[in-house]
C-alpha cells in the first residue's frame, strides 16, 4: 500500500512585541509575562490590529500584556517559527523591539497572563520558556550594556 502526502494548509501569522529592561543598582532586569497553565514565560507580543505598524502593535501589545507604559529604543530583529492548528500549518515571524519603561505597573496587565515580573538578565534567559525568545533577549542584554 502506497502513503500519500496530505497537502495542509499553510498559514502566514505576524506578530510584534518588546524586550522592556531596566537598570536597578547596575544590573539589567527584564519584564517576563507569565502562564500557570500550561506553565509558560514569554515575552510580550501579539498581533497587529488592521492598519497598525509593527512598532505600534508592539506598544499596544506591550503595554496590555505588561502593564507597563513603554518607548522604543531599538530593533531587537525577528525570530520565525512553525506549528500545527487544525486543518493548516502556520509559519509565524514575530518582530522585537527594545523597550524601556516609561510609566505604569506590572500589577496592571490585563488577564492573559497570570504573572508579569521582573527578573535578572540571567534569571530572565533562563527562565523564558521558547530558546528562541531566550535568544532575543541575549541580543537586548548586548545592546543594553552597549549602551
Amino acid at each position: 500500500m502506497e502513503a500519500r502526502a496530505v497537502s495542509m494548509a499553510v498559514e502566514e501569522h505576524f506578530s510584534a512585541g518588546g524586550v522592556v529592561y531596566r537598570v536597578v543598582d547596575g544590573d539589567v532586569q527584564f519584564v517576563l509575562c507569565g502562564r500557570d497553565r500550561p506553565a509558560v514565560w514569554s515575552l510580550p507580543k501579539g498581533t497587529p490590529d488592521n492598519g497598525e505598524t509593527s512598532e505600534e502593535t508592539a506598544l499596544r501589545e506591550v503595554r496590555e500584556e505588561t502593564g507597563l507604559q513603554v518607548a522604543l529604543e531599538g530593533d531587537l530583529g525577528q525570530i520565525e517559527y512553525w506549528f500545527h492548528k487544525p486543518g493548516a500549518r502556520v509559519h509565524k515571524r514575530v518582530q522585537f523591539y527594545l523597550m524601556a519603561p516609561t510609566g505604569g505597573r506590572t500589577e496592571d496587565h490585563d488577564p492573559e497572563f497570570d504573572r508579569v515580573a521582573w527578573f535578572s538578565g540571567e534569571d530572565a534567559m533562563k527562565t523564558l520558556t521558547y530558546p528562541n525568545e531566550a535568544a532575543v533577549l541575549k541580543r537586548a542584554l548586548l545592546q543594553v550594556r552597549e549602551r
